[in-house]
C-alpha cells in the first residue's frame, strides 16, 4: 500500500475496531470510579492507546521475523484475554459485593489492574500485524499512531460516560463494571475461538 487517503482511512477504521474492547473497559472503569480525576482519566486512556498501538507493531515484527512461532501462539490469544478480563472483572465484582455494606465507595483501578486491562483489550490487535504485513515500517508506525489516537479519544469518551453514570449508580458501579469486564472477556473468547 502507498501513502494515500485510503491508508489513513483504513488506519482510522482499524483504530475504531480495535478500540471497542478498550472503550467497554473504559466505561467500566468510569462506572467503578465516578470521582476519577482528569489526570487519571488521561493516564488510563493513554495506557489503552499505547497497547493498541504497540500490539500491531509487535504483530508486524512477528510476521517479518518469527511468523511460524506466532501462528502457534495466535490460538491462545482468546484464552489469554478471557483469563485476564475474568480475573480483573471477578475481582471488581467481589470488591463491589464486599464494599456494599461499607462506605459505599468503590475500589479504584490500580496500576497493576490497568496494565492487565491494557494487555487484555489489545492482545487481539497482534493479528493486525498480519493485515499490515505489506506496509513498510514508517507506514506501520504511522498506522499505529493513528490507532493510538483513535483509541485515546474513544477511551476518553468511555471514561467520561462511565463517570457520569457511575455517580448515579453509586454502590452498584463496581458490580456492574465487573460484570461488563467478564462479558467482554467471554465475547473476545467466543469470537476468537468460534
Amino acid at each position: 500500500m502507498k501513502w494515500s487517503l485510503v491508508f489513513f482511512l483504513n488506519s482510522a477504521l482499524l483504530g475504531v475496531g480495535l478500540a471497542m474492547d478498550a472503550f467497554s473497559v473504559s466505561l467500566a472503569n468510569g462506572l467503578n470510579e465516578p470521582g476519577m480525576r482528569r489526570r487519571k482519566l488521561f493516564i488510563i486512556a493513554g495506557v489503552f492507546a499505547f497497547f493498541q498501538a504497540l500490539m500491531p507493531i509487535i504483530g508486524w515484527v512477528c510476521v517479518h521475523t518469527i511468523v511460524q512461532h506466532f501462528h502457534s501462539f495466535e490460538k491462545w490469544i482468546p484464552w489469554i484475554a478471557l483469563l485476564l478480563l475474568v480475573f480483573i472483572g471477578g475481582k471488581m465484582l467481589l470488591e463491589g459485593i464486599r464494599n456494599k455494606d461499607e462506605s459505599g465507595e468503590a475500589p479504584r483501578v490500580g496500576p497493576a489492574a490497568l496494565l492487565i486491562q491494557g494487555i487484555a483489550t489489545s492482545i487481539d490487535a497482534l493479528s493486525v500485524g498480519f493485515t499490515i504485513a505489506e506496509y513498510e515500517f514508517p507506514m506501520v508506525l504511522v498506522c499505529a499512531l493513528i490507532i493510538a489516537a483513535v483509541t485515546f479519544i474513544i477511551c476518553i469518551c468511555g471514561l467520561m460516560i462511565g463517570r457520569k453514570f457511575g455517580t448515579k449508580l453509586a454502590g452498584k458501579a463496581s458490580i456492574l463494571g465487573g460484570i461488563i469486564l467478564i462479558a467482554i472477556g467471554i465475547e473476545i473468547f467466543v469470537t476468537g475461538v468460534f
